[in-house]
């Protein structure tokens, strides 16, 4: 799994993969730490999260926007993230998404602030060799 930060006009937009859908997701979340920090130390207690939204690319979007949420009332840069299970709905269920991330105090850190996830240009795709995420960001 990986990611790619790029330049997005005033934003910047995160270009994720991993084999697993879980892997992708991972990917775009530490690709959304990197934008507000480049170097993160190796302090921080790891904490668990749950999400649940409508669909897939909802999942992700709301993933996402838990962390940037977290990071505000815990005062804790979530890195290190791990995506543990992503259950798919069976009809008009909902998707879920369990996961957990290394909370670094914003003390700690040189952090530029990302507002927010936006739904521009946000693209979720399985490809042949896994799964391919963009989200552009509001900093």
């Amino acid at each position: 799994m990986e990611f790619q930060l790029r330049e997005h006009t005033a934003d910047v937009a995160v270009a994720a993969t991993g084999e697993h859908l879980e892997e992708a997701f991972a990917a775009t979340a530490d690709g959304l730490a990197a934008a507000c920090c480049e170097n993160v130390p190796d302090e921080g207690v790891r904490f668990d999260l749950s999400v649940t939204a409508e669909s897939d690319e909802a999942l992700l979007f709301d993933y996402l926007d838990e962390l940037i949420y977290l990071r505000d009332v815990r005062d804790e840069l979530p890195v290190d993230n791990r995506v543990e299970t992503i259950e798919r709905p069976d009809g008009d269920g909902e998707w879920s998404l369990e996961a957990s991330a290394r909370g670094v105090p914003l003390t700690e850190l040189d952090a530029r602030e990302v507002k927010a996830v936006t739904y521009s240009e946000m693209r979720l795709e399985e490809g042949p060799e896994g799964w391919e995420a963009y989200v552009v960001l509001d900093v």
